[in-house]
């Protein structure tokens, strides 16, 4: 099982690397470099390519300076090298029953990545949006440096308690591999279209030839199979972000679709009651995923709450 990059592909045209917390990350800069900085947090197993073009786009029309990066562990980012330690249904088990799990790092450490990342772009703060596990990060990342967000959008994402709803089992079984052996690509493709098609939006599916270049695209940029697998033993190992959810002062709008499978709405609903200055949108037709036809709304909630953050703070600072 390789952890190394794929080799002899185009690179996105803008990548670039930076030094970080110790790590070394690539990252995609667009849109206007004087715009108010937007950073993008991808979730599990999620390479940065995975934020759609069309969102791109839409922040950029919106004026953003829009940054997309690979998380440790994926894309061309560096990897831990870290081994894991325990059988991974009984890492589950443990998370489950509250108790400690064993982890070359947590999400605490991705958050403190994604701090790092901001301050070596040469930025004080930021716009975050995370997606999934990313919006695990950026919660972390606003509750623990509140200086670095503006505001703050997560989108189809949980507070990782462990009482909130499983996965459907489908989506568990195709998370543990859906039964295909092998890392070739062929491999790869198979397990990863068993995913998505569990996981998107019933009522925006994508096209299967759309899906299967994405995902060949992905494979050949980089296929990293054992940092998917500590990235998924870092959420069981952190546990429960309550604590720090309640303690996020940064504007936020939670986005969540009404059918997601893979994190049900149960744990937006939680979010939203914990996060004092939040809004909630619970979106229908909507799963795990990104869908094309949502891509103007979703941009626009992003967009609105910078607005108004902007605007808070004018105020706060004109009121003292």
């Amino acid at each position: 099982m390789s952890d190394k990059t794929q080799s002899g592909h185009p690179q996105l045209e803008e990548e670039r690397w930076v030094e970080a917390n110790g790590l070394e990350f690539c990252y995609e800069e667009t849109g206007p470099t004087d715009g108010e900085p937007l950073v993008l947090i991808m979730g599990l197993a999620a390479q940065m390519t995975l934020w759609p073009n069309e969102l791109l786009e839409q922040y950029r029309k919106a004026g953003f300076r829009v940054i997309r990066f690979d998380n440790r562990d994926i894309g061309r980012s560096s990897e831990d090298a870290g081994r894991l330690k325990g059988n991974p249904l009984a890492a589950m088990l443990r998370f489950r029953a509250g108790r400690r799990v064993p982890a070359p790092y947590t999400l605490h450490d991705m958050a403190r990545d994604t701090a790092a990342f901001i301050e070596a772009l040469g930025l004080d703060s930021a716009h975050v949006v995370g997606a999934s596990m990313g919006g695990m990060i950026a919660q972390l990342l606003a509750a623990e440096y509140p200086q670095r967000v503006k505001s703050l959008s997560l989108i189809m994402t949980s507070p990782n308690t462990p009482n909130l709803p499983m996965p459907d089992w489908r989506i568990i079984w195709c998370l543990n591999g859906a039964n295909i052996k092998g890392h070739d690509e062929e491999a790869a493709l198979a397990r990863s279209m068993k995913m998505w098609q569990a996981i998107q939006s019933p009522a925006f599916p994508l096209e299967t030839d759309d899906l299967t270049s994405r995902i060949r695209a992905d494979y050949r940029r980089s296929y990293r199979p054992w940092g998917i697998l500590r990235q998924m033993r870092a959420i069981l190992a952190t546990g429960d972000l309550s604590s720090q959810a309640v303690r996020i002062a940064a504007p936020t709008q939670i986005i969540h679709g009404a059918d997601d499978r893979l994190i049900k709405p149960k744990a937006a609903r939680r979010l939203a009651k914990l996060i004092p200055d939040s809004r909630l949108a619970i979106v229908p037709g909507m799963a795990h995923d990104l869908p094309l036809p949502l891509i103007d709304q979703i941009a626009r909630y992003t967009a609105d709450l910078a607005a108004d953050a902007k605007s808070g703070a004018t105020r706060r600072k004109n009121a003292g």
